[in-house]
């Protein structure tokens, strides 16, 4: 069972970091001091997709995390 719970942190986290890294963010360190003009914008289509995916990953590696410290 524990395998278990460390196979699917293994692959939850390589397929956050993927996906974190899939996401768009303005134009790099320009927009943390207002360099883009939209603030408020709603996501769709892909984004959408791969912003629900990101959460998704997230719950799943934190849940086999728990899982993994509850076993051992």
């Amino acid at each position: 069972m524990e395998t278990a719970f460390r196979f699917i942190q293994l692959a939850s986290a390589l397929f956050l970091i993927i996906a974190i890294l899939l996401q768009q963010r303005g134009t790099g360190l320009g927009a943390a001091f207002g360099g883009e003009g939209n603030v408020y914008r709603t996501k769709r289509g892909i984004e959408k997709k791969l912003f629900t995916l990101t959460i998704i990953l997230a719950i799943l590696f934190l849940g086999s995390s728990v899982g993994v410290v509850f076993i051992q």
